[in-house]
């Protein structure tokens, strides 16, 4: 008997997560950019899920925020992942 996977349309940027981390934390944004060595709009483009955790961010993430590399960077291949399935869904509608 065939099995259908069934899987979540509901792509969560890693940045919005990344947001809500720091606000509980209460660190300045002055931090977050400092820690991934990126200016402002950067910073505010990660957040909103147009750009991309990169490797080299999740191990300055791992170090400010003592949550692993590869928690950052499955987040990030998950989000990926959705946005590529809608796509197709997309296509073949």
């Amino acid at each position: 008997m065939a099995t259908e996977n069934v899987y979540s349309n509901l792509a969560i940027p890693p940045g919005e997560f990344l947001q809500e981390e720091v606000e509980a934390r209460g660190l300045p944004v002055a931090a977050l950019l400092e820690a991934l060595h990126l200016q402002p709009r950067q910073l505010e483009r990660l957040l909103a899920g147009d750009e991309r955790i990169t490797a080299e961010m999740a191990l300055d993430l791992e170090n400010l925020l003592q949550l692993s590399a590869d928690f950052w960077l499955g987040l990030q291949a998950e989000y990926d992942l959705t946005l590529a399935r809608n796509r197709r869904l997309a296509q073949s509608a």
